[in-house]
């Protein structure tokens, strides 16, 4: 399978719970966190996720969340814990 078509079949049911939410979708090369930032610069708000992990001292971010909330050019970037 294609990277876009993967892309596309994890979608799916995201694009069927909510459809009229319009999501467009990328496939690309190269660093997550350094795309993101890149994408980003034209948006009014930019949403990651982060695994809901428990270290000892609390709540982790992994490098891409930490890079985008660090590096991204809209005011505040949104972190939603998933599983």
């Amino acid at each position: 399978m294609e990277q876009s078509d993967a892309l596309a079949e994890v979608l799916r049911p995201w694009r069927e719970k909510f459809p009229d939410i319009e999501a467009a979708e990328e496939s690309r090369a190269g660093s997550a966190a350094v795309r993101i930032v890149d994408a980003a610069r034209d948006a009014s708000l930019v949403v990651v996720g982060r695994r809901t992990r428990r270290g000892p001292v609390g709540a982790h971010i992994g490098p891409v969340t930490h890079a985008v909330l660090h590096n991204a050019p809209a005011p505040a970037p949104a972190v939603v814990a998933h599983d």
